[in-house]
Formats: structure tokens, C-alpha cells, sequence
């Protein structure tokens, strides 16, 4: 029997049955969920174990990697930038970053760039998992390469990619690595304690990620096609990658981000209730706004799922662990993690875990655990 840690407010406690329900049923290891409201923390619940021995019990500021979650902070840097008047979704990359424009990528926009639609999904090149730690041979390599596809003809989700592109753009615009940025300009600032390259000396604070024991697709199994052969197994990412000091030291934007589910969703939170926090704007409404303005609806060529993608964010989806509102948006995470808000009702929440769902999609321990949240509004 696992003891579930943390606190619900008044009307919420439905919320914590259902976070130890997926102890007992959905063979959670170690897990927390958070949700802030108008600003306040409503939600905050964590149990289980951060290892995969059961020997070091998950606590309140366990780190955990989330993968592709780490996009949706990701994408906030490049809005901050945006905000101030540095950057513009409608600049051509090749304006800040101009080796970027050769062989045919002169007229990527970024927006296109932050929705999937440049063509980078993949690396042509043999690729090992050591290389994206040296995001400037990355950055050098995607610059240099043709496009898979047409720019702009369809998204295609650029699941680690994105990291190296988004990356260069904020070096080339603010002159520091993205993740030194987040740092500075919004997890010191707003207090968010989340990390986009982990300093050592948080390492006693790591949670284990574990692979899924469930039925799942192999990446050589779902690359059924050649684009999708470059993207997933070029190289395959492992659930083990995150286990090691390389891949934690290293800035990884695209699935590299470690933190706390209070963390996350203390982020959302502060978009949810309007961009600012004791007197500090994170982004306007105006800032928010843009950053989740529809970029393109359509099958994602990899994902093989409908997407609404914004300037970084996914926009929800029906009966989504976003909420009940399709002007929601966030970024979920390869095993089930995820953040988001719902401005119409305030909210930020997330979910973050170390034993990998095997859903491509609407992972069900995240879904019941929205849905009871959403419920008891």
C-alpha cells in the first residue's frame, strides 16, 4: 500500500483517490500531480518510489525527466523573446540564423519552425544519442541539411530535433543557451524548479525513469516509412537515456527537461491566471495569445494522430488531459507526463511519473487524474 503525500483543497479530494488508484490499478511506481488555480495552489499530491529497487521514496521536489514536456517551457523562451520584440513568428529563421537558409529552408518561418512544418525531423546522417549532448554540431548539421519534406506542406513532429532548432534560435537572438535562458529569465525570476540541463548538484534529487512492462510499439515497428525511420530511429531513444549523467548535464530542449510536477504546473498556473506573479510578467495575455495562435490542424506525418499545433504548444484535443476546453494547450511527454493550462478556468496543472506509459497518446493514469480534477469544478 502506497502512501499518498501532499494536499488537496477543500472540494478537491476526489482528485487524491484517484492519484491512489493508479497505485493500485495502473502500476504507478512513483509519481506526483499538481494543478494551481487563479494563482493558488489547489493540488499538490506525490507518492510511491523514485527508483526502480523501491528503496528511495518519491518526495515533494523529486525531478523527474519528462521528456518531451520540456518543449511546452521550451516554447515559452522563444515567446519571451518574442514579447520583446527581439524575435517575430513571422521572421524567416535564415534572418537570425543564416546558415540555417541553405539547401531550400531560406523561407522557414518560426512559426513553421515551432509547429513541426520545417522538414528536420530527422538527421540524414547516422546519428547516435552522444551527439545531440553537442548541440553545436547539431545545430551545425541541421542547418547544412535538406529538408525531408516541403516546408510548410504538413507538420511533422520534430520529437528531438525541435531541441537543437529552438535552441539556436534563442542563442542566435539572446545570446545565451536556451537552457541558461530558461534559467534566467524564468525559473530564477518566477521561482519554477525545473531544469533544461541539470547542474550536479541537484543529482540527489533524480527520479529513475522506468520502462513501460505494457504492450508497446517498437520504433523500428512504428517507422513505417522512410521519413519516419530518420525520426525514430536515428538513433531510437531508449526510456534508459535519461539514467545517466551525460544526458541529464546535457541541454536537451526537446525531451531533456527534468522538474517537479508542482513546478510544471506552477509554470501553467502563471499563464492561466494571466501571465504575471507578484508583479513580474512571465507573458502578457496579448504574449500568451500569440504563442497559441492555431499554426496548422492536420495529420501529423509522425505522429500519425490529428494535431492542432501552435508556436511550440499543442492545442487540445477532445477529452484530452488538458481539460474540457479546446482553447487549452501544453505539451505532454513521451511515458505519460505533461503540463498545460486552461486560462477560462484558471487553471495549470501536471503530472509527472518515472514508470513509462506504453500510450503514444492520452496516457490513462494522466487522463483519469485530469478528468477527476476537472470534475470537481
Amino acid at each position: 500500500m502506497v502512501e499518498i503525500q501532499g494536499q488537496c483543497a477543500p472540494g478537491f479530494e476526489r482528485v487524491k483517490d484517484t492519484f491512489a488508484e493508479n497505485f493500485k490499478s495502473k502500476g504507478e511506481v512513483g509519481a506526483a500531480f499538481s494543478a494551481f488555480r487563479h494563482g493558488e495552489c489547489i493540488v499538490d499530491l506525490w507518492g510511491g518510489f523514485r527508483d526502480k529497487a523501491k528503496t528511495e521514496p518519491w518526495v515533494q521536489n523529486t525531478l523527474a525527466n519528462v521528456w518531451s514536456t520540456t518543449k511546452g517551457p521550451t516554447a515559452m523562451c522563444c515567446a519571451r523573446l518574442v514579447e520583446a520584440g527581439k524575435l517575430s513568428y513571422t521572421d524567416k529563421v535564415a534572418t537570425h540564423w543564416p546558415e540555417f537558409g541553405a539547401n531550400g529552408k531560406q523561407d522557414v518561418t518560426v512559426a513553421q519552425l515551432l509547429s513541426h512544418q520545417a522538414g528536420l525531423s530527422g538527421l540524414r546522417e547516422p546519428t547516435r544519442v552522444e551527439d545531440f549532448y553537442d548541440q553545436e554540431a547539431m545545430e551545425r548539421q541541421l542547418a547544412e541539411q535538406e529538408p525531408l519534406w516541403a516546408p510548410g506542406a504538413y507538420s511533422g513532429y520534430h520529437a528531438i530535433t525541435y531541441g537543437a532548432l529552438a535552441g539556436a534560435l534563442v542563442k542566435r537572438v539572446s545570446g545565451r543557451s536556451l537552457g541558461t535562458y530558461f534559467h534566467d529569465e524564468i525559473a530564477i525570476p518566477f521561482g519554477i524548479d525545473f531544469f533544461i540541463g541539470l547542474p550536479e548538484s541537484e543529482e540527489h534529487r533524480i527520479a529513475e525513469m522506468i520502462e513501460s512492462d505494457g504492450p508497446v510499439q517498437s520504433f523500428e515497428e512504428i517507422a513505417d516509412t522512410e521519413i519516419k525511420k530518420l525520426t525514430f530511429t536515428n538513433p531510437a531513444m531508449s526510456p534508459d537515456f535519461p539514467n545517466t549523467r551525460d544526458w541529464r548535464a546535457a541541454e536537451i530542449p526537446a525531451a531533456g527537461g527534468r522538474g517537479s510536477a508542482y513546478a510544471i504546473a506552477k509554470l501553467y498556473g502563471i499563464l492561466a491566471a494571466g501571465g504575471d506573479q507578484n508583479g513580474k510578467t512571465l507573458l502578457s495575455l496579448d504574449g500568451i495569445k500569440a504563442m497559441t495562435t492555431p499554426q496548422i490542424e492536420n495529420e501529423d506525418a509522425i505522429l500519425g494522430l490529428p494535431v492542432r499545433w501552435a508556436a511550440g504548444m499543442i492545442l487540445n484535443a477532445e477529452f484530452g488531459e488538458y481539460g474540457p476546453n479546446m482553447s487549452a494547450f501544453g505539451h505532454s511527454g513521451w511515458g505519460g507526463s505533461f503540463g498545460a493550462a486552461d486560462l477560462e478556468n484558471g487553471i495549470g496543472l501536471s503530472y509527472v511519473m518515472n514508470k513509462m506509459g506504453s500510450a503514444l497518446a492520452g496516457d490513462p493514469r494522466a487522463l483519469a487524474l485530469s478528468k477527476s480534477l476537472f470534475d470537481c469544478l
